[in-house]
């Protein structure tokens, strides 16, 4: 079964330095942190701030790429969770086809974003992501109360 999640937020993590992607349901019950590259931030921080590049990014590349051969983004799925590496497919819909493609869950998310596509998670990683492991249970809790307790005003204070 798979869940909605929206992009709840974008952020450093405080530790590592790396930048977070926060997925959430829309009850709030299920976070889903996942770590991305700086570049790979960037390319969803520009887009969800809505900042215009004077050359077209690669996942503007691709978006136009899909519009041009008549295709369109069904939706993407955070698929698996193996060894802490996420995996995603991105669906296409053409002609009435499905077609799945492998992806990085970072780019992934680009995409969904610049192609207003829905984002799912697979339950059987929100059940195995490391905010539900028990090995590094301090680390993750706290994470996971920083996470939870994010206001709107937060939104604008991890800058990539």
């Amino acid at each position: 079964m798979e869940v909605e999640m929206k992009i709840r937020t974008l952020m450093m993590d405080p530790v590592t330095q790396m930048p977070i992607v926060v997925l959430r349901d829309a009850t709030g019950n299920s976070i889903l942190p996942i770590w991305v590259g700086v570049y790979e931030a960037n390319a969803i921080a520009l887009e969800i701030e809505k900042i215009n590049t004077p050359r077209p990014m690669t996942h503007d590349l691709i978006k136009t790429l899909l519009h041009g051969m008549d295709a369109r983004v069904d939706r993407i799925v955070v698929s698996d969770l193996k060894d802490d590496t996420f995996f995603a497919v991105i669906w296409l819909e053409k002609n009435g086809e499905f077609i799945s493609i492998d992806s990085r869950p970072s780019d992934a998310l680009a995409i969904a974003l610049r192609t207003d596509s829905p984002i799912f998670v697979d339950d059987s990683v929100l059940k195995n992501s490391r905010m539900s492991s028990s090995s590094e249970k301090g680390k993750d809790e706290e994470l996971k109360k920083l996470l939870e307790n994010l206001n709107e005003e937060d939104f604008g204070r991890y800058k990539m």
